[in-house]
């Protein structure tokens, strides 16, 4: 992509607008730039512009974005069901839909055939590397992961995850389009499943089921120890940062014996995979370690976005 090129992004396509989907739409129509999003059927799509709808009014009133700016953003985005429709006139692609890469890679082709040649095809996977998505494409150089964080209008950060194949020019144009809606890029400099983020949370939660499962202490006792001690920290600093302050002869000291007593098994806890099985999946079914009324629902989603939304306020 030619320098002129990378700077002449100007419409975008998000494919999938569930969870995270119109979230990312959202981000980038607030940007100023022209969205398309798209899903297969319409009532996905009503629901997500209601969501929208729903993220701008709280920004409004907490300052963030301009009460006047809610109409202008909603008229940037526009939905439809036809794939092709939707990537017509797209310089840049971010797919959003379920963690399945059989799927991912059917989209990809598709989007492949559908896209202009110097379209940049992104995937907003958790965990599946951009050289397995892009697979069967003819743009490799073009392909990449943008991953973010739930909700993704609320979290800064963005990873960015290039494959072997990806060119620098395809790095450089979509650092500065996060840059410029005024999102954090961070480049991960090989890809690995579950880039970071992902991974560090998954050895976090991979531990904490293991401590309850040995009876250690129950999930409401290790939510509350993380939310009122290092999560605290980890929200201002980084843990080697926080580990720098401490010295690392303290850490080698601490962790000697505790590092062998860790969980480091490859297999699904099985205290997991029960509450799969029996179907308590936490806020979708009702029921996980908790129990989830939808008031209780509504106060857990409230009490993170206002937190988010002041680290936010604090930021600017």
């Amino acid at each position: 992509m030619s320098e002129m090129e990378t700077n002449n992004i100007n419409n975008i396509a998000v494919i999938g607008a569930g969870l995270m989907g119109h979230g990312i739409a959202q981000e980038f129509a607030c940007a100023g730039y022209r969205v398309y999003l798209h899903d297969i059927t319409e009532e996905q799509l009503n629901n997500a512009r209601v969501q929208i709808d729903r993220n701008l009014v709280l920004l409004a009133e907490n300052s963030v974005l301009q009460e006047t700016s809610i109409s202008e953003t909603m008229q940037r985005i526009q939905t439809t069901t036809e794939l092709g429709v939707a990537v017509e006139d797209a310089d840049f692609v971010v797919e959003a839909v379920t963690e399945n890469l059989t799927l991912k890679q059917r989209i990809f082709e598709e989007l492949d055939s559908l896209c202009q040649s110097h379209t940049i095809l992104a995937s907003n996977t958790t965990a599946l590397m951009p050289s397995q998505i892009g697979a069967n494409t003819n743009r490799k150089d073009k392909i990449l992961n943008t991953h973010y964080f739930n909700p993704p209008y609320l979290i800064p950060l963005v990873e960015l995850i290039r494959s072997p194949d990806t060119s620098d020019e395809t790095v450089s144009a979509t650092f500065d389009l996060l840059t410029d809606i005024g999102k954090t890029p961070a480049i991960i400099e090989k890809e690995a499943l579950g880039f970071v983020g992902p991974r560090l949370q998954a050895a976090l939660i991979r531990e904490a089921f293991a401590i309850v499962e040995q009876g250690i202490a129950s999930a409401e006792t290790v939510d509350l120890v993380v939310r009122n001690s290092f999560g605290r920290r980890l929200s201002v600093a980084g843990p080697f940062e926080v580990f720098e302050l401490a010295g690392w002869d303290l850490v080698v000291a601490a962790f000697e014996e505790l590092y062998k007593d860790l969980n480091s098994s490859s297999d699904i806890n099985p205290l997991l995979r029960e509450m799969v099985d029996t179907g308590k999946l936490g806020v979708k079914s009702g029921e996980g370690f908790y129990v989830w009324s939808d008031e209780q629902q509504q106060a857990l989603r409230d009490r993170m976005s206002q937190a988010l939304i002041r680290a936010m306020q604090q930021d600017r």
